[in-house]
């Protein structure tokens, strides 16, 4: 049976599990609770109506948080000759082709987003045992598939958040840290939900949101309501 801190159980005490809160009220309540020793991410999970042993109803992109993330994301990029160049000019932690895939491979994993040109997904595709099961491979739906390798770096390193559908039919993202304004948070929640709501399949029937909970990288979930 897992344990929880003294911390956690008290910041748990204060909220009402059988309460659906309004998101800037989620978001008050959670800047409220006993805080960890560090800056803490805002996480959202939004459990979706949908069937994930069906390929059409399985959900993945990207969207640009208006407020960012608040973090450090490290971009590496798969790309060769003046994109190479464009993508290190615009930010990119490392680039490289058959040498960076080669490092992967051996088990660096020290980065976020993986971004590459199309004509370097001969080496890419190699990875997708690696790269896959962290939900790090890079796809067209997410934009890390694209022949702008500098502007997909320059939009990850400004706050872009990819996201997909795991075994459960539920998405999980980060939308921001404790220390931003319930305005900032809020704005950046109501991004990413409109967002992933544009994003229902055709063959959807009912809810699309099913449950969404919001809670802090090391705190108890709030369940919210949204009506965007």
């Amino acid at each position: 049976m897992a344990t929880h801190s003294k911390r956690y159980e008290k910041a748990a005490a204060l909220v009402d599990r059988d309460k659906t809160y309004g998101v800037s009220d989620a978001i008050d309540l959670l800047k409220e609770l006993p805080a960890a020793k560090f800056d803490e991410s805002l996480e959202v999970v939004v459990r979706l109506g949908i069937d994930p042993r069906k390929t059409d109803q399985l959900v993945r992109g990207a969207v640009s948080l208006p407020n960012g993330l608040g973090k450090t994301i490290r971009v590496v990029v798969f790309a060769e000759g003046d994109k190479a160049e464009a993508a290190l000019e615009a930010g990119a932690d490392e680039v490289g082709s058959a040498d960076l895939a080669e490092k992967i491979s051996g088990g660096w994993m020290d980065f976020d987003v993986v971004i590459t040109s199309p004509d370097m997904m001969k080496h890419v595709g190699r990875l997708g045992k690696v790269l896959g099961p962290q939900g790090k491979m890079p796809s067209p739906k997410s934009g890390t598939v694209t022949p702008d390798v500098a502007g997909a770096v320059t939009e990850f390193k400004a706050g872009k958040v990819e996201f997909r559908t795991d075994s459960g039919g539920n998405v999980h993202a980060a939308v921001g840290k404790r220390s931003f304004s319930t305005e900032a948070l809020t704005e950046n929640l109501s991004t990413f939900l409109n967002h992933l709501g544009g994003m229902r399949p055709a063959a959807v029937k009912g809810n699309f949101f099913t449950k969404i909970c919001l809670s802090t990288s090391m705190g108890p979930g709030i369940w919210v309501t949204y009506g965007g």
